[in-house]
């Protein structure tokens, strides 16, 4: 028996707002979908989120990051669609795998009970048993919340998101009208050579999704200018949506902005009168200083350098984009992130120091592969040596400690078991417990571990406590064999896990900043609550700075640049 919308608790029923997208892919749907979270979370209320994305993939986890933009991670481990980095940096919601629900994992489990012969027999089919089980897996991780936010991913009219849309199709009947609606994100672009706005690509949306046995309720317009009234009253005519619903999404240069510029339209009022629920009035004034501190920095601006091989998409590091965002914020400057490409510094290292030189710090994100490796170790070293503030994550801090064997305690020929297995010095090895593993989906070291500091260790002073807890995703670990030898040439290893088998954060306390750690603290940090390792990174970027006599610059806030 499926479980059904309307079946539950009516004292504690959800409400679901389902999210989709038209016309063109990556309209904004994550951003429309994360802020709405934050207006309702406001009002007092309860909220999750879930994404439902169309990809056969079980998951993202063995995606390339130019196919889907960064993996994010949630504590219990789940890789999941980078859309669910921005509901936990938004709202205070602590999502898990349940949250993230691809095609890939519905047929999983759905022929698996086929095998299992729970179907009794039946012919299976997409409907009912595909969108049951999506049914099923959207009210189970919905419970005990005010309020949904489910967006599906992909466009409308993508032959793959139709078994998720007729399973929200149902999903808005079975529910009840009071209890579910339906939030359109739309384009109405700007055509220079006709000098206006133009509404016709909203109305076919619009189109595709009735035909598809669904009325949006609500429209959110991507528009890079303000729609005039008359345009709203013809969006809304052609549409068959109230035109107090029809709302403009009009581009932002913050992000943490899109909060405050949807509730000015009206946009929380409508789904609260819609989904009739008492609340109280929005509290918004903490977007209100986030954006306030990002458009007006007391203390200019810091150059960060981030030194990777995905950076022509900047949706690889999506995540740590944002973390720097929020150290900067609580430093109370604006981050200029410059984008480096690491081959470009092996193919002619004797532009290193042009390439470098002018930066206040540098960071070195995670990765996977050999490519561009010798690129980050000649950055890292740079750093190093020149005394630049330093950040290393993951595979970061991996080449590290190769940078440091190699060039501080004489073994020249360090490296990873990860590039090539004849290095006589791997200091970076495969971790015991993934020896043997074969399949790559799941299989790495993932989610929260927890992690002790040492007393009196930057790290400790960073934190401010022994025990933390931190996310990972990797499957090679420092080589313990190792580890005598270089803390006799002066690296600390600041961090490890409980057991003190494995190296967690190391740093070098001569330094003026040079930190490093295996997990990734960039997927517990938020607007309003920077994590300590990116505030104290940029901290560290302020000193550089104004020990370079640089000073404090008035350019632009928050800038982006490719290298």
């Amino acid at each position: 028996m499926t479980k059904n919308a309307a079946s539950q608790n009516p004292k504690r029923r959800t409400k679901y707002v389902l999210v989709t997208g038209g016309v063109v892919s990556s309209i904004g749907k994550g951003l429309s979908a994360a802020s709405i979270g934050a207006l309702m979370e406001a009002r007092g209320l309860t909220v999750t989120h879930m994404k439902l994305d169309p990809y056969i993939n079980v998951d993202p986890g063995t995606m390339s990051p130019y196919q889907h933009g960064e993996v994010y991670v949630t504590d219990d481990g789940a890789e999941t669609d980078l859309d669910l980095g921005h509901y936990e940096r938004f709202t205070a919601c602590n999502l898990t795998r349940n949250h993230n629900l691809t095609t890939g994992r519905v047929y999983q489990k759905v022929i698996a009970k086929e095998r299992r012969g729970e179907y009794l027999g039946a012919t299976v089919q997409v409907i009912p048993h595909i969108t049951n089980e999506i049914k099923e897996r959207v009210i189970s991780a919905a419970e005990g919340c005010d309020i949904a936010i489910i967006e599906i991913g992909g466009t409308v009219g993508d032959i793959e998101s139709l078994p998720f849309l007729e399973a929200m199709r149902q999903l808005i009947i079975e529910a009840g009208h009071e209890n579910a609606m339906s939030v359109h994100v739309t384009l109405v672009p700007y055509i220079p050579t006709a000098g206006e706005l133009k509404t016709k690509p909203t109305q076919h949306s619009v189109r595709d999704m009735r035909e598809l046995g669904i009325q949006p309720d609500m429209l959110i317009c991507r528009c890079d200018r303000n729609i005039t009234q008359h345009m709203k009253e013809k969006i809304s005519l052609f549409s068959n949506v109230r035109v107090d619903r029809v709302i403009p999404a009009v581009d932002v240069s913050c992000i943490y902005e899109l909060p405050l510029s949807f509730h000015l339209e009206g946009l929380d009022e409508q789904i609260v009168e819609r989904l009739n629920i008492w609340s109280r009035q929005p509290d918004i004034s903490a977007w209100e200083r986030t954006v306030d501190r990002f458009k007006n920095p007391p203390k200019g601006k810091v150059k960060v350098g981030l030194i990777g091989k995905y950076v022509h998409l900047k949706d690889s590091y999506k995540s740590l984009h944002e973390s720097l965002v929020h150290g900067a914020l609580a430093a109370g400057v604006s981050v200029e992130l410059q984008y480096i490409d690491s081959e470009h510094l092996e193919r002619d290292d004797c532009k290193l120091s042009s390439s470098l030189e002018h930066l206040d710090a540098i960071l070195v994100p995670g990765g996977f592969g050999d490519r561009g490796v010798e690129g980050k170790i000649l950055a890292i070293n740079y750093a190093r040596e020149q005394g630049i503030p330093f950040f290393g994550i993951c595979l970061g801090m991996q080449l590290a400690v190769i940078e440091y064997a190699r060039n501080v305690c004489d073994l020249s020929k360090a490296n990873s078991v990860e590039f090539g297995s004849n290095s006589p010095h791997p200091v970076i090895d495969l971790m015991p417990d993934q020896r043997g593993i074969e399949a790559k989906g799941g299989t790495m070291r993932l989610g929260a571990y927890p992690c002790k500091l040492v007393q009196g260790s930057r790290a400790h002073e960073i934190y401010g406590k022994i025990e933390i807890s931190e996310r990972h995703r990797h499957r090679f670990e420092f080589n313990n064999e190792y580890r005598d030898k270089l803390e006799g040439g002066g690296l600390v290893f600041s961090g490890t896990s409980p057991d003190d088998r494995l190296v967690e954060m190391i740093e070098l306390p001569e330094h003026p900043y040079f930190v490093a750690c295996q997990f990734h603290p960039e997927f517990k940090s938020q607007p309003n609550n920077a994590h300590p390792l990116f505030q104290a990174f940029v901290g560290a970027a302020i000193i550089r700075r104004e020990a370079s006599g640089r000073g404090q610059t008035t350019l632009p806030a928050h800038e982006e640049h490719v290298h």
